[in-house]
């Protein structure tokens, strides 16, 4: 007979996280995710639910776990979950931050490659059978050899961004709360700058920050006008920080040269405009979307869970003041 229950709120990768979970009865949704009703059924009597970033866990839901005592979420943000809320129920918070690093720093340079280089738009035109006049002096791009990246957010995704960036002979600066430690910056010949420098000195700005009040809405019309009308704005981190409609207006006026999305200010809506913008590269969040980094996600939010259980603090906790006064083991 299980001990302990799991519900998980949508369909993730099942083999590792029931591995990790041996003894627990673990509840998946019988297709992609649970109906409202089925969710607020299963969760009545469930200790932990497994949230998934990007889909939002209601706090009237959450009202109806009596017996709730951690959320594990299922990515390296957690903007999904209200944090304050479970502080003042006690309730344990948990991410996995490590799986999606090299993921999502891979697409993001993908994303710099694709739009600098046209490589998108080119092979949309080949295939069309659209007439491509060739020649030594057409259909031109940017490298991104000798170019500035601007790197908003040095953590774990931006420094794995500037290591590739280094690789391909860019100079790297970045912004950040506080300063990298010298030996870090000196790893990649960083040198941190003010937001507004950043922006008017990157020909590639990356933006790797967590959803916050502060971060939301952080890149708009004036901060798109500072920048270079050479240069490239690459977002793999949440939508919601740049305003789409301030981005949008800075492609039409040539304000910024282009820029590579896998994130939108309101998913799963889309600008339609974004889509007839050749030098826009558009991906459905996919920055973590690999088949070993969902495997690895659903190892580490079941060791979140299971060294939980155990009585000792979980190593991705994000709320760790909490966690003399939950009820996990009491």
């Amino acid at each position: 007979m299980a001990i302990h229950k799991a519900v998980v709120a949508l369909f993730i990768a099942r083999e590792s996280l029931i591995d990790g979970l041996k003894g627990w009865d673990v509840v998946f949704p019988e297709d992609k995710k649970f109906e409202n009703e089925d969710f607020v059924k299963e969760i009545k009597d469930a200790e932990v639910i497994v949230s998934v970033f990007g889909h939002k866990l209601e706090n009237s839901m959450l009202d109806r776990a009596a017996k709730l005592k951690m959320i594990a979420n299922y990515g390296a943000g957690y903007d999904n979950v209200d944090v304050d809320y479970c502080n003042k129920r006690g309730i344990v918070v948990t991410n996995c931050p490590d799986p999606v690093t090299e993921p999502t720093a891979e697409l993001a340079f993908g994303l710099m490659l694709a739009v600098a280089r046209q490589i998108v738009s080119m092979n949309i035109t080949l295939r069309s059978g659209e007439r491509l006049q060739w020649g030594v002096m057409r259909n031109l791009s940017f490298t991104l050899v000798g170019k500035k990246i601007g790197i908003v957010g040095m953590g774990a995704i931006g420094r794995a961004i500037a290591r590739r960036a280094v690789a391909s002979g860019m100079e790297v600066f970045y912004h950040n709360r506080n300063r990298l430690p010298k030996d870090v910056e000196n790893q990649f010949g960083a040198t941190m700058l003010t937001m507004d420098e950043l922006l008017k000195q990157s020909d590639v700005l990356s933006l790797n920050v967590p959803l916050t009040p502060e971060t939301k809405g952080m890149i708009g019309e004036r901060e798109l006008k500072l920048m270079k009308k050479s240069a490239f704005l690459i977002n793999t981190a949440r939508g919601a920080v740049v305003k789409e409609d301030g981005l949008i207006k800075a492609l039409e006026d040539g304000e910024i040269a282009g820029a590579g999305l896998d994130v939108f200010e309101n998913e799963l809506k889309i600008p339609v405009k974004l889509f007839d913008m050749p030098n826009v590269v558009l991906m459905p969040h996919l920055g973590s979307a690999t088949i070993e980094a969902r495997n690895e996600m659903s190892r580490v939010v079941a060791l979140n869970i299971a060294t939980a259980f155990k009585g000792v603090m979980p190593p991705n906790i994000v709320n760790p003041n909490v966690w003399d006064t939950n009820q996990i083991t009491k």
